[in-house]
């Protein structure tokens, strides 16, 4: 196979893809079997110039002649794909049916490898399937009737069904192209097998994980709704059994764990059934809300539809000399909208998500600033404890009703004649509060926030334009512990027990928790033969 790399394309030039090829490299007419485009990426540094630049993978008859007709193409060069290793099965007698804990990303792929090769895990979710918890968080959102064990985090899905459902990762995998050919066959678009920046929205995002589970249920598994696991039983340093609910055992050899970041009442059972974990750094901070005409113009200084491009993106970081710490956005949602995504009552927490077609007319982003155990302690459960403090904070300036503190950038940085946010544009339902959010998060976060937003205004602008909205807070960028494990992924404190994902602090996102899931599942099946 043939990798061309660098190949630079005006987003105004509607040509094929293979006539292009062909006008670049002339060498390649007539040979060209199969064109696969393995990325895509946009380059608009040179606006309003801007520029698709591809990497292919071509198929071609007569590959060597071909190749020694390109010469020494610096862009050109022979290319052999990295197949997945290969799935092995153990040996080791497994005396009931694999359990996996949670259905996000992490648990979904785990309980999916697990299911296509005959392992018939049992999934047990403590929230509802995403039907009912759409419904759940529609209310929620629309008249503040909260349901912790249905919302944006608990659920078929996980965290990322409401969100802009962005692939994105750093991790480099060769299974990664494996799952998301699988995504594409469940209903995500196919340019996710090649765009830079791929997402799913979370309106495909829903009908894929529904696929998806319907699959694993056709091969065997078996997928519970409102089923919690609030014990686990331990003989001999060693897993058992698990409760479910309070009132029911399930035996197990194996469990999966895949419980997301938001699940505290899990982590401290755990922690108090000796599963080993560390208190680890995330970040916290606000929302900001911009007019998408604002991003579009900075980043591409035209209408993006008019160059056949969607809503343009942003990626901030600023490093505060005075502190140490860092500043950067975080989850950025071009055309989307700002979200209650709390998952306890008494507490507001904000995040991000679009559709598909990121038409909402309103970009937003979180942005934040690390924090670490030197600020909340190094016990497992201090990040847990430092989160809900913020939280709660930010629910008693809302009202004590689920509405959010808010408040433009010129309040926030203490501008004269500052607007307020009623003059603004916000999205968050069910309402916001017109509020000072230095009073809802630490004075070491609001400071570097003050200094960050003039300098990203200098590069973004309009960034921070007094009249622009800040939503708080924003707490669950990442997992506040993280789980122990082995090199075999097990435990180093419970036999059997499999950390994994988002919430183990194993990952950062949709496609990092799926790989981890999928390969925590593969090493548990290499070492386990197929149950009775």
């Amino acid at each position: 196979m043939i990798r061309i790399i660098n190949l630079r394309v005006a987003v105004t030039v509607k040509s094929d893809i293979k006539e292009i090829v062909e006008k670049k490299y002339p060498q390649l007419r007539g040979a060209i079997e199969t064109i696969h485009v393995v990325r895509r990426a946009v380059d608009a540094r040179k606006k309003p110039n801007i520029v698709f630049v591809y990497t292919l993978f071509v198929e071609v008859q007569k590959e060597a002649q071909i190749m020694k007709k390109l010469g020494k193409q610096k862009d050109v060069s022979m290319f052999t794909p990295e197949d997945p290793e290969p799935i092995v099965y153990g040996n080791v007698p497994l005396a009931h049916r694999p359990v996996v804990m949670g259905f996000g990303p992490a648990g979904m792929l785990a309980a999916f490898y697990l299911a296509r090769e005959g392992y018939r895990p049992i999934v047990l979710e403590r929230g509802q399937d995403v039907d009912t918890r759409s419904q759940d968080v529609e209310t929620f959102w629309k008249e503040g009737v909260f349901k912790p064990e249905s919302n944006v985090q608990f659920g078929e899905g996980g965290a990322g069904t409401f969100s802009d459902g962005k692939l994105t990762t750093r991790v480099t995998h060769p299974r990664l192209h494996e799952i998301s050919k699988y995504f594409v066959e469940f209903g995500a678009p196919e340019e996710i097998l090649y765009k830079h920046k791929p997402h799913v929205g979370t309106d495909k995002l829903r009908t894929m994980v529904k696929a998806m589970r319907e699959r694993i249920i056709e091969w065997g598994g078996e997928v519970r709704f409102g089923a919690k696991v609030t014990d686990l039983f331990i003989e001999n340093d060693r897993i058992v059994g698990i409760e479910v609910n309070g009132d029911e055992r399930i035996d197990a050899t194996v469990v999966l764990s895949g419980v997301g970041h938001s699940a505290r009442d899990t982590y401290e059972m755990l922690h108090k059934r000796n599963v080993e974990m560390t208190a680890k750094p995330f970040a916290i901070g606000v929302r900001i809300e911009h007019d998408q005409d604002v991003i579009d113009e900075s980043q591409y200084g035209v209408e993006p539809s008019s160059l056949g491009l969607g809503a343009a993106e942003y990626s901030l970081v600023y490093h505060d000399k005075e502190t140490g710490r860092t500043a950067y956005s975080f989850c950025m949602c071009p055309g989307g909208q700002v979200v209650a995504s709390a998952s306890e009552n008494g507490g507001v927490v904000v995040n991000g998500m679009s559709l598909y077609a990121r038409d909402s007319g309103v970009a937003n982003s979180a942005i934040v600033v690390n924090v670490g155990p030197d600020d909340f302690g190094n016990n497992p459960l201090d990040g847990v404890a430092f989160q809900r403090e913020w939280e709660r904070k930010a629910y008693e300036l809302g009202g004590a009703n689920f509405h959010a503190p808010a408040q433009t950038v010129g309040q926030f940085l203490g501008l004269s004649q500052a607007p307020s946010v009623q003059d603004s544009t916000y999205s968050y339902e069910p309402g916001v509060v017109n509020c000072d959010l230095h009073d809802c998060l630490p004075p070491f976060v609001t400071s570097v926030l003050e200094r960050a937003l003039p300098y990203w205004g200098r590069r973004i602008h309009g960034f921070d334009n007094p009249a622009v909205c800040m939503t708080g807070v924003e707490t669950r960028t990442s997992a506040p512990l993280r789980m122990g494990r082995n090199e075999d992924r097990v435990s180093p404190t419970v036999g059997g027990f499999y950390p994994m994902g988002e919430g183990a602090g194993y990952a950062g996102g949709i496609m990092s928790a799926a790989l981890d899931g999928a390969e925590t599942a593969i090493v548990c099946m290499a070492k386990y033969a197929k149950p009775n």
